[in-house]
């Protein structure tokens, strides 16, 4: 891993994002790359009122100074830092800050006090996850110290998530963290037999070739009524660090955090989420 791009919007989330960045970069002797969207319309730079393009350009100004103070961390001391202000108005453009500056992972925070059902539907970290080519880990509460020993992989496991569990391997070999696989079964997505679950993960580890690493048993069932409170009530079970899940791009992550959760259940969950596009 290389360089970790870290989007932040002055808030004291993106500075538990900044801190767990900085954890991790220091253990894993990586760059970061801080990132401030302006989001000015493009407009008004291309208008003739000449005053209302130097107030943009003064807003700019403004943004790097206020930029460079936040950066101005005791924690921060000792890593290579390249910062940078862009005028994006779209949070799916991230995408292509990631690219432009080769970076292997993005972190950033979200506010939890909605749950993870808000956090993954609509909002500006959701569009990051939707459009995002590397893994995203998402911040929900401080975590001092960053360590992730025990990641729940939440899957169905289905032959178009080998090659994401492939690329989630070797994020975590390099964490060094044991990953927890888990299936949820639910009532309303088609309860499955233990029988026909055992199928589908000999297929899975065979289609993967994971099979002399993984054994059956090494893939857990966990039923619940809804796929949202099974991750978070297996996860709570196991004392997970983090949760890992894949996404499908465009789709979102609509098609796997779907239906109502508990506010309850989901606010007293404070584990960061990674998540792998497929």
């Amino acid at each position: 891993m290389k360089k970790i791009l870290v989007p932040i919007d002055f808030s004291t989330h993106s500075e538990y994002a900044l801190e767990v960045a900085a954890d991790l970069a220091k253990k894993y002797k990586t760059e970061l790359v801080a990132l401030h969207m302006m989001g000015i319309s493009q407009a008004v730079f291309t208008k003739d009122d000449s005053k209302e393009v130097m107030e943009a350009m003064f807003y700019m100004k403004l943004a790097e100074k206020r930029f460079a103070e936040f950066l101005d961390k005791d924690y921060l001391k000792g890593i290579k830092i390249q910062n940078t202000v862009q005028n994006y108005k779209e949070f799916q453009e991230i995408n292509n800050v990631a690219k432009e500056f080769d970076c292997d992972l993005i972190v950033m925070g979200s506010h939890g006090a909605s749950g993870i059902h808000e956090m993954f539907v609509g909002s500006n970290t959701e569009k990051v996850v939707r459009h995002s080519e590397i893994p995203v880990l998402v911040i929900k509460s401080r975590a001092k110290n960053f360590n992730l020993e025990k990641v729940v992989f939440a899957s169905n496991f289905d032959k178009e998530v080998v090659h994401v569990f492939h690329k989630m391997e070797r994020l975590f070999d390099l964490f060094n963290a044991k990953l927890q696989l888990v299936y949820i079964n639910t009532p309303g997505d088609g309860f499955r037999s233990s029988q026909e679950m055992n199928d589908r993960f000999l297929q899975f580890l065979l289609e993967s070739k994971t099979d002399q690493k993984y054994k059956l048993t090494d893939i857990a069932t966990y039923n619940s009524y809804s796929i949202e409170e099974g991750i978070f009530g297996y996860s709570n079970f196991v004392n997970a660090d983090a949760i890992a899940i894949p996404t499908h791009g465009r789709k979102g992550l609509a098609h796997f955090f779907s239906g109502s959760i508990s506010e309850d259940l989901v606010n007293h969950s404070d584990l960061p989420v990674i998540t792998f596009k497929i």
